[in-house]
């Protein structure tokens, strides 16, 4: 298995010239103490132009050098994707449910570029053109050249495709609804990067947050609902859905209880919270995509299948 490594590169100013390596170290990456940067630079951790060194070698104007962050333990995830589609300018993914998109915070080796680097993509530039959150699952789609990505890119910007997700939520949903509005931090709750939908007609083009929901099954206090974002606001199906009083199923943050996600992220979450929560993850899926191929500008429509959690629950799909 190909595992990566995070790394930091920069190059010496003219005004470090001549100073010791630990010096420039100290002073202008104040994150670790000098007996830190010594330890790193003896387990071989840091770099002088891609040369091991040593703490008081003089550095010059113009070196390179390479911090290798040390490797943290990762969160398992699900690794186990499939490809929908795949030519010489793109590739379509069904990811799965524990992955996340990109690396950030705790994810690195354990993230769908990761593996898709893994896989034998490691001397393609791969560009994913947009992105699902971690506990999203469904279609993802990457270019594989910078061309293709700024096609691709460019219908996502401008809304020229169309996008349907599948999502379970709490509660008896009408059959039809349209909601259309903003959306704003919620002053109301603990968690300080939850949003809130607050509906209105006069929204500024850039600010206005729309979505269709068609209702397509209830039964046992949920409902299962098509979603069509006219919009691509960060969280917009689950602040709205929230705002509109029906959480998506095992969503923390914007699900039944604002206390669940900060007790998640202290991993104190309770067996009745989880219970409380139907999944152990949002029940959230990408589930068909129609968009122009980035060559040819021929349509082009994916659909996902199910994933097994939320088809158990779903009991319809559309």
């Amino acid at each position: 298995m190909i595992v990566m490594h995070r790394t930091i590169q920069t190059t010496v100013s003219p005004e470090a010239h001549g100073l010791s390596l630990i010096d420039y170290l100290v002073t202008r990456f104040t994150y670790h103490s000098h007996a830190a940067w010594c330890a790193l630079i003896a387990q071989g951790n840091l770099m002088l132009n891609d040369t091991a060194t040593s703490p008081e070698i003089p550095i010059s104007t113009g070196d390179r050098i390479t911090y290798r962050i040390p490797d943290l333990p990762e969160p398992p995830v699900d690794r186990f994707y499939t490809t929908l589609f795949e030519d010489a300018d793109m590739l379509v993914i069904n990811k799965p449910g524990n992955l996340p998109c990109h690396p950030a915070g705790r994810y690195f080796n354990h993230t769908l570029w990761a593996l898709l680097k893994e896989a034998g993509y490691g001397e393609t530039t791969l560009h994913l053109v947009h992105r699902l959150d971690r506990e999203t699952s469904g279609i993802v789609v990457i270019a594989k050249n910078s061309a293709a990505a700024t096609m691709l890119s460019q219908q996502f910007s401008a809304r020229s495709l169309d996008k349907t997700y599948l999502v379970i939520v709490e509660g008896t949903f009408p059959p039809t609804y349209t909601a259309r509005g903003k959306l704003e931090r919620d002053p109301h709750s603990p968690v300080r990067k939850k949003r809130r939908f607050v509906e209105t007609q006069s929204v500024a083009d850039e600010a206005t947050c729309e979505t269709q929901f068609t209702c397509l099954n209830t039964a046992s206090g949920i409902s299962t609902l098509a979603a069509y974002p006219k919009t691509g606001q960060l969280h917009q199906i689950r602040a709205t859905l929230c705002s509109l009083g029906y959480p998506v199923v095992g969503d923390k943050l914007y699900g039944v209880n604002d206390r669940y996600f900060l007790d998640f992220l202290n991993d104190t979450l309770t067996p009745e919270a989880w219970q409380h929560l139907r999944l152990p993850r949002q029940a959230l899926h990408a589930y068909r995509l129609r968009i122009r191929h980035p060559t040819t500008l021929a349509w082009m429509e994916f659909e996902a299948p199910l994933p097994r959690d939320i088809h158990a629950l779903s009991g319809a799909q559309p």
